[in-house]
């Protein structure tokens, strides 16, 4: 499976899992929580595309490292200045969008491992 394929299986997964909880809290939270699982989709979709297509190049980790950048600084502006702004409940909103970086991250990871394991050797 090629490292773009598997990175958009697991971004699929995690918005399969996100859509499942969801579903599982209580319903004055889905909102919120939906919104912040959506706006970590939009963010962290493309920055990890970027740095999946970016492996084993030199460009990787000024990539990678940019993209954390990008990452903290949107995660920091919501809660500080747009959460308090708009009246939004931060917790459930900075949860779920924490909850799908850290998650699709780890995807980006998985992605690593096989890109550079020697599983298609075998």
């Amino acid at each position: 499976m090629t490292p773009g394929r598997r990175y958009l299986l697991g971004v699929a997964a995690v918005g399969a899992g996100g859509a499942g909880l969801v579903l599982a809290v209580d319903q004055a939270l889905r909102p919120a929580l939906a919104g912040g699982m959506v706006i970590g989709l939009l963010l962290q979709a493309p920055l990890g595309w970027w740095a999946v297509r970016s492996m084993g190049t030199e460009g990787f980790m000024p990539i990678w490292g940019l993209g954390m950048l990008v990452r903290f600084t949107v995660v920091g502006v919501m809660g500080l200045a747009v959460l308090p702004a708009l009246g939004w409940p931060p917790g459930p909103v900075l949860g779920g969008m924490v909850g799908v970086l850290v998650a699709l991250l780890l995807v980006e990871g998985v992605t690593a491992m096989g890109q550079h394991s020697r599983e298609d050797e075998r």
